[in-house]
């Protein structure tokens, strides 16, 4: 149900109290009995508030230990860099990390002047660090995405410079998990941080957007583009993509504010930096009446939103433009790369790759999945449905192998330019080719038991041989790009498919369908989803 703020500027009565937020950073005690308030790694590293005891110094100090027991045992031993973005628990959370690290003597960097830089920026760094430096590097980034200002969050990238994957987040988890149980007895820490290094993170990265975007075409182009970071961690970024190529960016929004007090209320009434909500992103399809173009992203730059005459973008349509562009417009890629997609993506996807004749790569949940491909230069692009996406530089070879959301908002830039067409006239051009998608994502509760036994369900689990009046041609609990478990079931008929998998935080499961019929398909799909997985329960 819509709550009655959604859409709404988010009133002052309820914006975060800061001083408080962070005074029970330090104050509160996690409590290691309660699931909630253990350090648990997701899709995205560990997230949570201190107002939930759920991210606190203890939290931050135990994983930074826990992540250098984990790099002594990889022998990883060059450069940390370390980034975060603008919520108010990363920079208290920066401080307390650094503490562990400089006194385990991990050699750390951070941005130059106490700045703030992106996820993508990051993984570039670390990529770009990792051809001329003796040894390993790795990174941090501290941010919970475009989770509500109260939130904080923890991530770690391992020297491919990508999300780290289930064996190291695991073993990060669980280290932590126990020096908590033990009072932080084994954790070291300093309050001699003198030693840490400042980088311009930002320079070298917009130097190299030249390597991944067409920055020439963009800057004959006379198209008039919009850009709200929404106080998030690469303001600066693109008013240095101005500085440096000469671009007309207009940034409408530069003002950095830790309570996001700009922000619309998401459709819960949240405060939510979701830039692919239409309720959160009100302020920025406002400007479809002023600019051409406009994007934004979240507070640490992964995500991308992209608004046009037409409205702003659902990123599926988004990303089987970007696909669709992309593999008709880099000629000097090999001829060979697939197209990573995650399993609740949209079948559009599949339909374009069809016509290109490339390969689909189909994998569980989680941008993790495709940094294989990306950094050994056999996926081109790697996209989620949730409006993270990231893709090759013109010689094949990886920009960066976390979710990007700038190259994808310069690539909507880029299509626009070359093709005289915004992204979303191009996705009607697709729909004319291959047929209407109706997406449609919900939740419905769940008891800790049932999520458990809908993780472990096994095609043979499933008896119904019909979905919404057709043949049921498929039933799979692993991905079919690499095979891994989809911690539920994907069930796909000619003209629809629905998958099931449980919530990791909350007692819900989502049910994400998409029928290529009829909106009342559709809800066909999913009344039968709900029936059949019911059923197994």
């Amino acid at each position: 149900m819509l709550h009655p703020n959604a859409g709404k500027k988010v009133q002052k009565e309820d914006l975060i109290d800061i001083e408080y937020l962070i005074a029970e950073y330090y104050n509160a005690k996690p409590n290691i009995e309660d699931a909630t308030q253990k350090v648990a790694f997701g899709t995205s590293g560990h997230r949570g508030s201190s107002l939930k005891s759920s991210f606190t110094h203890t939290h931050i100090v135990a994983i930074a230990q826990a992540l250098c027991d984990y790099r002594a045992e990889q022998k990883i031993d060059g450069k940390l860099f370390i980034a975060k973005d603008t919520h108010a628990l990363s920079d208290v959370a920066q401080k307390s990390a650094l503490e562990v690290f400089v006194a385990n003597g991990v050699e750390c960097v951070v941005a130059k002047d106490g700045g703030y830089t992106p996820t993508p920026v990051l993984s570039h760094t670390v990529i770009e660090a990792n051809k001329i430096e003796a040894k390993l590097c790795d990174g941090v980034v501290i941010t919970p995405s475009h989770n509500p200002p109260q939130d904080g969050g923890f991530k770690y990238n391992p020297p491919h410079g990508g999300p780290a994957d289930v064996d190291a987040t695991g073993f990060i988890e669980k280290r932590a998990n126990e020096y908590i149980a033990k009072n932080l007895e084994g954790v070291k820490t300093t309050q001699d941080i003198s030693a840490v290094g400042e980088y311009d993170f930002i320079t070298p990265y917009v130097k190299d957007l030249k390597n991944v975007i067409d920055i020439e075409l963009l800057q004959k182009s006379t198209l008039k583009v919009g850009v709200d970071p929404l106080g998030g961690s690469g303001i600066e970024v693109y008013k240095k993509i101005n500085e440096i190529y000469g671009l007309n960016l207009e940034i409408v929004n530069d003002k950095v504010d830790k309570t996001f007090s700009f922000m619309s209320c998401d459709h819960d009434g949240k405060v939510r930096m979701d830039c692919s909500s239409p309720y959160a992103m009100s302020s920025l399809i406002a400007l479809k009446e002023q600019f051409d173009l406009a994007f934004a992203n979240d507070p640490d730059f992964d995500r991308h939103g992209i608004v046009t005459r037409d409205g702003l973008m659902n990123p599926n349509h988004y990303l089987a433009v970007a696909i669709y562009y992309l593999f008709t417009n880099r000629p000097t890629w090999k001829k060979d790369l697939k197209i990573g997609k995650t399993l609740v993506s949209s079948s559009m996807i599949d339909r374009v790759a069809k016509s290109l004749a490339k390969e689909v790569y189909e994998v569980p949940v989680g941008f993790k999945w495709f940094v294989e491909g990306m950094s050994n230069s056999w996926l081109g692009f790697g996209g989620e449905e949730s409006a993270g996406a990231s893709f090759l530089c013109f010689d094949s070879t990886a920009f960066s192998t976390d979710k990007d959301g700038i190259i994808l908002n310069l690539l909507a830039y880029e299509m626009f330019a070359r093709l005289g067409k915004s992204p979303s006239q191009i996705y009607a051009e697709l729909e004319q080719k291959f047929g209407k998608s109706y997406y449609r994502r919900v939740d419905a509760a769940a008891t800790p038991q049932q999520k458990a036994k809908l993780k472990k369900l096994s095609p043979n689990d499933i008896t119904s041989k019909t979905l919404a009046g057709e043949e049921i041609e498929a039933i799979f609990t692993n991905a079919k790009g690499n095979n891994q478990p989809i911690g539920g079931l994907k069930v796909v008929t000619k003209n629809g498919w629905f998958a099931a998998r449980p919530s990791g935080t909350e007692d819900i499961y989502k049910i994400y369908a998409e029928s290529f019929i009829s909106q009342e398909h559709l809800e066909s799909i999913i009344k039968e989803a709900q029936e059949i997985i019911g059923g197994v329960f």
